[in-house]
């Protein structure tokens, strides 16, 4: 079983991402649970999402405590959220923004990428609220290879409800700049 953990900040859209991610694994005929934790339920207080996929029945309904690999839509929460808590030592860390000094890099895999530039360009969300799901999911397809680039591409079309061509372009701009370490 693969698992991944969201985190984000209410109104990145961490929750829908983890929603397109088990669709596109579902599109790969695979097994899928997605489901969100919600603190405060407000715009900016955190939030984490959580997506199991396998290729059998997955019968598991806890939170994910150790995942394979952490997607962060905010990199300001690395600052007062342990992220990468019970992250498998051969796991993967996506992150929006650039990687920079990210002390973990030398324990697992890091992928990071401007999501916020790229979903800006694209008109997801406005400058003080920018909708960064989308493109995070083009970079995880880079580092992770557990779904196709372009199965996340047909869930977005899917699962959006607006701008679906805009959010595809997102995808794409983001698999194409993420830097991998």
């Amino acid at each position: 079983m693969y698992e991944i953990r969201f985190h984000g900040r209410g109104g990145q859209g961490a929750v829908t991402a983890s929603k397109i991610l088990a669709t596109a694994a579902f599109l790969e005929s695979k097994w899928v649970t997605s489901f969100p934790f919600f603190g405060t339920e407000r715009r900016g207080a955190p939030v984490t999402a959580f997506t199991r996929v396998d290729d059998q029945r997955i019968e598991l309904r806890s939170q994910i405590y150790e995942p394979d690999a952490v997607i962060i839509l905010d990199k300001s929460l690395m600052n007062g959220v342990n992220v990468t808590e019970g992250l498998k030592n051969d796991g993967i860390i996506v992150v929006n923004g650039k990687r920079g000094n990210l002390k973990e890099a030398g324990k697992y895999r890091v992928a990071s990428v401007d999501a916020t530039s790229i979903a800006l360009r694209n008109g997801l969300g406005d400058p003080s609220h920018p909708i960064v799901n989308t493109a995070i999911l083009g970079a995880f397809a880079k580092i992770s290879n557990l779904v196709s680039l372009q199965s996340i591409k047909n869930a977005t079309s899917d699962t959006v409800p607006s701008r679906k061509k805009e959010n595809v372009n997102a995808i794409q701009e983001a698999f194409e700049e993420t830097e991998l370490n």
